[in-house]
Parts: C-alpha cells; structure tokens; sequence
C-alpha cells in the first residue's frame, strides 16, 4: 500500500475503571465502564471507522475496554495487547505509531490518560468545526474517543500531522 494514501487513527480511552485493592495496571472496569465500552464500538461502527489494527494496552480495563468493544464491530481488527501503551508519555505513542507497517490503513489506539489525550492533541494540526474544544472542554473522560485523519506513511506521524475529525464521549 503506497505511503501516500489517507489514513486515520483512532484513540480510545480505557472506560470507567473501578478502585479495588489491586495494583493500577489490575483494576478492572466499573459498572459503568462495562456499559460505555459497547456504546464506543456501536459509535466507531456507525461513523463508519473499523481499524485494521488495534494496539491496546495491557492494563486490565484496557483489555477489558476492548474486549467489550470489540464485538460491537462489524469485522474485528487484528489486535494486539502492548505493553508501552501502558503510562506512556506522547513521545512513546508516537514512536510506536510510527512503528505501525505501512499495510495499515486505519489504526485504533487503546490506552490511558494523559498519554491519550496529549496524542490527540498533538497530532491535531487542525479539526473539524468544535471538535478541539469539545476533546479539551472535559479533559478527555474515560471512553473519549478521537478519530484523526493523515496522509502519509505511519514513519511521518508527528506533531500537527493530522485533522481531528469526531470526537465521541459516553455522555455527549
């Protein structure tokens, strides 16, 4: 596939995690996580966007996140669970997205805040009508889900590279 071609990213915040007696990467979700994780896939089919890869972290709401967003999908992308998406700062998003083989057309993100939050907003050089506010009015709530749009090979994903298209909260 030429390196030239229009690609998207999808980032998607682990949902709603609960607070047991466990370590941060082994809490699970929330009631209320279990519920938006569904909703996001049902909105990721109906805008049309079905990643051909998802990297997804392998901290247990992230899984769980995916796992319960996953089925709502009309074809279920290649999936793989990623250890650096775990607390990882923006600089180690992008080194991993530029990691993404050209093959790719769209690739879904499945990670952690600030690092989500802080990719997304750096990548948008320019957004779609009040989509930046809206993604930065609410600090990116859990299930907050960004779609960029770039031209280009995954090796050129840096700052301002991309156009923030939708942004999707459980709540909006």
């Amino acid at each position: 596939m030429s390196a030239e071609v229009p690609r998207r990213i999808v980032l998607l915040r682990h949902a709603k995690a609960d607070w047991p007696q466990v370590s941060d990467h082994d809490r699970p979700l929330a009631d209320r996580g279990r519920k938006d994780a569904p909703a996001a896939g049902r909105w990721l089919a109906g805008a049309g966007v079905h990643p051909g890869l998802t990297l997804c972290s392998t901290a247990v709401r992230a899984r769980e996140t995916w796992k319960l967003c996953a089925p709502e999908l009309p074809e279920r992308p290649r999936t793989s669970y990623d250890e650096r998406l775990y607390e990882a700062s923006v600089g180690e998003l992008i080194a991993v997205v530029n990691g993404v083989d050209d093959a790719v057309r769209d690739l879904m993100l499945v990670g952690h805040n600030p690092g989500i939050h802080g990719l997304a907003d750096a990548l948008a050089g320019e957004a779609d009508g009040d989509t930046r506010a809206r993604m930065n009015r609410g600090g990116y709530p859990t299930c907050g889900t960004a779609v960029l749009t770039f031209t280009g090979g995954w090796k050129s994903v840096e700052h301002n590279v991309a156009r923030l298209v939708a942004f999707w909260t459980p709540q909006a």
